[in-house]
């Protein structure tokens, strides 16, 4: 059994000190540390996936990171493991709990997950080595990370047993004063379908009301990252081609990693249904720097146009709810450039827009020529990241 700061701080010599995750009673202690320790971050994620994305979103803006999480909600963490962090091929460190392993009594939901956790690391092709049990193993289970992540440039996973860690209790914490709710700003949806702007012509407005020099522009994965790319491929742009749902956790991890940038997240609303409720940690979390636009087409239109089910979601209702510090609802391109426009300025916070599009895209429409991996070295160069 170890102290939690025998791994923390160790783990702080080689520059691990930013930290986002769920629960789990296995990881208590260690959490409780990195919570109490004011030279430490911790970011509370909605679920695990997004814990994986938060931490990648810090990495990419150079923090060496750490996702925690049970095992039993390490099925939510697959798409972000396998099309986000290995397609970008950016390391981060994933501390997973084993419950219900092989030999140990724990609740029956555990039974098929405890069996299987390891399997599911190698099949996603995930280094997973064990958490070390003892404070003498500390270097060597940290050097195997170091080890993985410089010829992987993957994430690599310490599996930790039941009674690893000796209880820490959890010093008290400050609460967070309430704040007022947003007020619902813009044109409002007024205009039937056929009178929506396009998608194009929304990024068009981004585009020209984007400086490389302070932004980053994040687009979700589908249409819209490829209308991106088409239009202006910069090098201060990242184009998400998978771990769907997951941009807004993205682009909030960098832009807490980042204060001195500007974050630009494009999300659509079918991947803004899949991770609803990144929403609330947004909120929470508030970052001045970071607008989320959320382009909503209310169709899958990637896919054949399959319909969602946003002609009666409240986007921007939700976002104000959950403590965005200004939201628009608008269908109207000035809208779009008074938003940017805005935030170049310091704001009460996060700065929601939900634009409702016309269906459909260009065409022709390319994808990217330039390889994940290369988009997303490409920005960390360009933001200064040391890669």
């Amino acid at each position: 059994m170890i102290e939690a700061h025998e791994f923390v701080d160790a783990a702080r010599e080689r520059g691990f000190d930013w930290y986002a995750g769920v629960p789990c009673s296995f990881l208590t202690p260690f959490i409780n540390y990195v919570i109490s320790d004011d030279n430490l971050n911790y970011i509370s994620a909605a679920n695990e996936g997004d814990a994986v994305a938060l931490a990648t979103g810090a990495a990419l803006g150079g923090k060496r990171s750490v996702a925690m999480m049970q095992n039993s909600g390490l099925g939510n963490a697959v798409s972000p493991l396998t099309s986000l962090s290995h397609t970008f091929r950016i390391p981060i460190l994933v501390i997973c709990t084993h419950r219900g392993a092989p030999g140990v009594s724990d609740e029956p939901q555990h039974e098929l997950m405890g069996q299987i956790t390891e399997q599911m690391f190698a099949t996603m092709r995930v280094p997973a080595t064990s958490f070390p049990g003892e404070a003498t193993a500390i270097p060597t289970a940290l050097d195997a990370v170091e080890e993985s992540f410089q010829g992987n440039a993957r994430p690599h996973a310490l599996i930790m047993r039941k009674g690893t860690c000796a209880p820490f209790e959890l010093k008290p914490q400050a609460h967070t004063s309430h704040r007022d709710q947003a007020i619902v700003s813009g044109s409002g949806h007024s205009l039937d379908h056929e009178g929506r702007a396009s998608r194009n012509a929304v990024l068009e407005r981004l585009v020209a009301n984007s400086d490389p020099a302070r932004d980053v522009v994040i687009a979700t994965t589908g249409f819209t990252g490829r209308e991106l790319y088409a239009l202006n491929d910069r090098p201060n742009h990242l184009y998400m081609v998978g771990s769907m749902g997951c941009a807004s956790s993205l682009a909030l991890g960098l832009a807490l990693a980042r204060p001195d940038l500007r974050i630009v997240v494009v999300d659509g609303d079918g991947a803004g249904l899949m991770r609803l409720g990144n929403l609330a940690t947004v909120g929470h979390y508030n970052p001045a720097n970071l607008v989320h636009l959320l382009l909503d087409n209310e169709v899958h239109d990637s896919t054949g146009g399959q319909g969602t089910v946003t002609a009666s979601t409240d986007f921007a209702g939700i976002a104000a709810a959950c403590g965005y510090g200004t939201v628009t609802r608008s269908d109207r391109l000035e809208d779009i450039s008074n938003a940017l426009n805005a935030t170049a300025r310091k704001s009460a916070g996060t700065h929601f827009v939900h634009f409702k599009t016309a269906p459909g895209t260009i065409d022709p429409l390319p994808r990217p020529t330039i390889a994940p991996a290369d988009v997303a070295r490409r920005l960390m160069h360009h933001i200064g990241t040391n890669t």
